[in-house]
Parts: structure tokens; C-alpha cells; sequence
């Protein structure tokens, strides 16, 4: 019996196991996934939490409902990876042989790295929502809060889901209009890039949105420390800006596991190559989602789209076939801008967002980098889409390539 080993078990592992379960013969191949804990979380939902537009329990779930029963569910701590024996070592010596390896192991925020951000204050009058602890506090801090100085600061790229920062506060304008305090709130981005997205088209658009709803952008701001008993933050050149909320986006990274095992990059994300998704220095491992050392998005169409190209590549490379080039680093986002409308924005390796109309050229009905209610609707619906379909491994009606039909530049 040969064995594949999934290492993650959130959006990207589970995607994979489910189509590799069903593709590979059952009296030749054992699929295995590992993870710390039983409980998966629907990120988009993160987003939602603080401002209680979501429950917790309608964004959990335990893992090994959503897995296929044939797969291997083993709830452990990661050790680290040797290569060279092709095994995984995890917690209480159990020891997993693998002959195809698949790292889906994600991303860990650490606010801990920088300077002051875990100390005084924290999770008092400093908070993130990339996690569901954070995510809770901050929305029973907002329950309570009647104003002042709210800052959002990212501290550094590449981070989850690059458009939530300015959902957040879009979703926060909105909030605190509906509460009647929004002349009482003073919103303030402080990013690291010189404007408010990566990409220069849609920065534009997404800039001047900020700008027509008061909310300021401090460009340039690379966060070093946190003092949280004068409330401000101190970026690299000296500058600080003062708070009396601090929403963080703090620092990611790679797992440690793949920074134990001399795999990784500096951040412990795992080289890995942009358009076969192969691991850049090993024959029998591959990785896909927010684990990669990959030039786009880390979300969770990203996570999709390279699943159903390596479902392929990983099956190519079982049969001894050349691996097929084709993920192109295609990526879609929903963009919640806030009373009930939304953008959406679609991109790859070589092409920014454009304004055009998706998925059916000139139909849509959604449109791209244009706000609308049924982009919003959009958003909403995935999450059924998600818990049914996405992370179950079947298969939607859009292509893993980016198609230029439907845009205008």
C-alpha cells in the first residue's frame, strides 16, 4: 500500500484529499491528513464576526465531517519533515512514511514579533480578527465602544486575504453610521504599501472609496513597536501614529514545522514552483494554498483554483508523466465595501484587476471592480457554496485559468 500525506487539514488539504480519495484506487493508496485540531474555520467569516454579522457556530465546523470517510484523519501537532527518509515525525513518536507529500499547512499569525503588541493592551484596546479568539473580543469590544481613534495596521506583506483590511473598514464605516457614532470615529489605514491595494488599478479605485468615506491612509508606515500604555505605534522611520483601538493585521508566516525541517524561506512559507506547484527542491512533494512561497493572493480561490490544476499533476507524476505548467496564479475576491454592496476582482501572476463583468462576458451578473448589491449577495452565498461544495472537493463552474472575456481595460 503507497501512502499520500496531506499536512492541513484547512481549505487547500481538505479540497485535496476529497478529489484524491476519489481518484485513486482504494487497494493501492492510503490518504492521510494531519492537523493540530478538529476544528476548521471558514476565514471569509472571520471578517463578519466583529461587526455580528456571524455566529461562531455558522463558521466552524469539526474537520472530519467535511473529510471523505476513506481518508485518514490524524490530529497531532506537527514535529517536522525529513526528505531524505520520506517521513513525517508528530507529536507522541508517531511516525507517518509517505511516498507523495502534499503541504497545506497554511500560515500563523504572529503578533508576538513585533515589538510591545501582545503586552499592555492586548486584547483590551488591541486587537485582531484574523483569528476567532480576536475576532470575538474585538466584536465584544465594539458592542461597547462609543468612539474615538480606531486604527487598522498591517504589518507587513504577504498576509491573508490582501482585500480584508479594507473590508474591515468599510464594514467598520458602516457599522458605527448604522449605531448613530460615525462623527465620532476616526478610521485610519496604516499600511506598509504606497497606497491601499497592491495592484495600481484597483488601488485607485479602492483609494479613492477610502478617501470619499473619511477614512485616511498612512502610505509608507512599517510598523517596530507598540506602546500600549501611551496607545501609539512607531513605525521603522520614527513616525508614530497614536490610537485609542488598534485593529492588527499582524505579521505571517509559514508553519514552524516547515522552518524546523530547513524547508521553507526566511518566513517559512515553502518554495514552491509558480505554475505546477511542485516543491521547488523535491520530486515527491507538492503544496498549494497560504503555505506557498507563491506571488499571489493568499485566499481562498487561490487555494481552489491550484487544487484542480494539481489534482492533475500529482495524479501525472503517480503515472511517471511530465507535470503540466498550468496554474497562472488566478485569484478572485469579493470585496464587502459596506451597506449592502460589494466589488469583486479577479487577477493572475500577470494580469490586475480589471472592470468588466463575471463569470459570463457582458452578462455577469456579477461585475468587477464596480460596487453592486448582487456582489454583495455574492459574498453572502459562498459560504453555503463553501461548507457544501468547495472544500468537499467538487467541482464548480469556473476555470482555474483567468479568462480575459467579460474585461475592458
Amino acid at each position: 500500500m503507497k501512502n499520500i500525506v496531506i499536512l492541513g487539514a484547512g481549505t487547500a488539504g481538505t479540497m485535496m484529499a476529497n478529489k484524491l480519495v476519489r481518484e485513486l484506487p482504494k487497494s493501492e493508496w492510503d490518504v492521510t491528513v494531519v492537523d493540530r485540531d478538529n476544528v476548521h474555520i471558514y476565514q471569509p467569516g472571520l471578517l463578519f464576526l466583529p461587526f455580528g454579522g456571524y455566529s461562531r457556530k455558522e463558521i466552524e465546523k469539526p474537520r472530519n465531517r467535511l473529510l471523505d470517510s476513506d481518508i485518514n484523519l490524524i490530529l497531532s501537532p506537527i514535529q517536522r519533515i525529513e526528505p531524505d527518509s520520506q517521513q513525517v515525525f508528530l507529536e507522541d513518536e508517531i511516525v507517518l512514511p509517505y511516498d507523495v507529500l502534499i503541504v497545506a499547512t497554511g500560515t500563523r499569525v504572529a503578533p508576538e514579533e513585533t515589538e510591545g503588541m501582545t503586552g499592555v493592551g492586548w486584547q483590551d484596546s488591541i486587537f485582531d480578527f484574523y483569528t476567532l479568539a480576536g475576532a470575538s473580543k474585538l466584536e465584544e469590544f465594539l458592542a461597547r465602544w462609543e468612539g474615538g481613534k480606531l486604527v487598522l495596521n498591517i504589518a507587513e506583506m504577504p498576509i491573508k486575504c490582501p482585500v480584508a483590511p479594507l473590508e474591515f473598514l468599510f464594514l467598520a464605516d458602516d457599522f458605527f453610521t448604522k449605531k448613530g457614532i460615525r462623527d465620532k470615529v476616526e478610521l485610519v489605514m496604516a499600511t506598509p504599501l504606497d497606497g491601499a491595494f497592491t495592484k495600481p488599478v484597483a488601488a485607485g479605485i479602492l483609494g479613492n472609496m477610502l478617501e470619499q468615506r473619511n477614512i485616511k491612509v498612512e502610505s509608507d508606515f512599517v510598523i517596530a513597536k507598540v506602546d500600549g500604555e501611551k496607545k501609539n505605534i512607531e513605525g521603522y522611520d520614527g513616525k508614530q501614529i497614536d490610537y485609542d483601538l488598534l485593529v492588527t493585521i499582524p505579521l505571517h508566516f509559514g508553519t514552524e514545522a516547515i522552518g524546523t525541517s530547513k524547508m521553507g524561506d526566511a518566513s517559512d512559507f515553502f518554495p514552491t514552483d509558480k505554475h505546477t506547484l511542485r516543491a521547488k527542491n523535491f520530486e515527491n512533494i507538492f503544496a498549494l494554498g497560504d503555505a506557498t512561497d507563491l506571488p499571489t493572493s493568499k485566499a481562498g480561490s487561490v487555494a481552489h483554483f491550484q487544487a484542480d490544476v494539481l489534482i492533475h499533476n500529482v495524479l501525472r507524476h503517480i503515472n511517471g508523466q511530465e507535470l503540466q505548467p498550468d496554474f497562472d496564479g488566478h485569484a478572485n475576491c469579493f470585496i464587502e465595501t459596506g451597506f449592502g454592496k460589494a466589488l469583486l476582482i479577479d487577477f493572475n501572476y500577470d494580469t490586475e484587476p480589471l472592470p468588466g463583468r463575471f463569470p459570463l462576458p457582458g452578462v455577469g451578473p456579477f461585475k468587477l471592480l464596480e460596487e453592486s448589491y448582487i456582489n454583495h449577495w455574492g459574498k453572502l452565498g459562498f459560504k453555503w457554496v463553501y461548507w457544501n461544495l468547495l472544500v468537499k472537493g467538487e467541482e464548480l463552474p469556473l476555470d482555474h485559468r483567468m479568462l480575459m472575456a467579460g474585461k475592458w481595460s
